[in-house]
C-alpha cells in the first residue's frame, strides 16, 4: 500500500535528517488525512488509487507554484517547489507520455466510430489511463485528433 510506503520513508528521512524529504512527505501526509476526513472514513486507509490522485494534485499544486515563484523573480523557492514535486512523483506510476497517450485516443476513436464527441473521447481516455497521464495533455491531443 501507498501510504505504508510513504510512512516507512518518513521515518527514513527523519533518521537520515533529510529536510526537503520530511517536509514534502509531512505535507502529503496531510493531504491524504484531510482527503480521509472529508471521505468521513479516517480511521479507514484510502485506496491507492485516491492516493495517486491526491499525489497528482499535490504534484501540480507544485508545479504551478514553481512557475509563480520563478515569474515572480524567486528561483530559490521555484527550485524548492521542483524538487518537492521531485519526491512526490516517486510515488506515481510512470506517467504516460504524449505518443502513448495519442495511440490509446486513436484506439478509441477507431472504436466508437464517425459520431463521438470530444468529452467522450477525453472522458474514456482518463478511464484508460487511470492516472498514468496528465489530463491536460490528453485533452489537447483529443481536440488535435478530433480537429476540434
Amino acid at each position: 500500500m501507498v501510504e505504508d510506503t510513504l510512512n516507512q520513508d518518513l521515518k527514513q528521512a527523519l533518521l537520515a535528517k533529510d529536510e526537503l524529504r520530511i517536509t514534502t512527505l509531512r505535507s502529503i501526509k496531510n493531504a491524504l488525512l484531510y482527503a480521509r476526513v472529508a471521505q468521513g472514513s479516517r480511521e479507514i486507509g484510502l485506496p491507492d488509487a485516491a492516493i495517486t490522485g491526491i499525489l497528482q494534485k499535490e504534484a501540480k499544486k507544485r508545479a504551478e507554484s514553481d512557475e509563480l515563484f520563478a515569474r515572480g523573480g524567486r528561483p530559490e523557492k521555484a527550485e524548492r517547489e521542483l524538487a518537492e514535486k521531485a519526491v512526490i512523483e516517486e510515488y506515481l506510476p510512470r506517467q504516460l507520455n504524449e505518443h502513448e497517450i495519442a495511440q490509446v485516443i486513436d484506439q478509441i476513436i477507431s472504436a466508437s466510430g464517425a459520431a463521438i464527441k470530444l468529452g467522450d473521447v477525453i472522458r474514456e481516455a482518463k478511464e484508460r489511463t487511470a492516472g498514468t497521464a496528465d489530463g491536460a495533455v490528453i485533452a489537447r491531443v483529443a481536440k488535435e485528433r478530433l480537429g476540434a
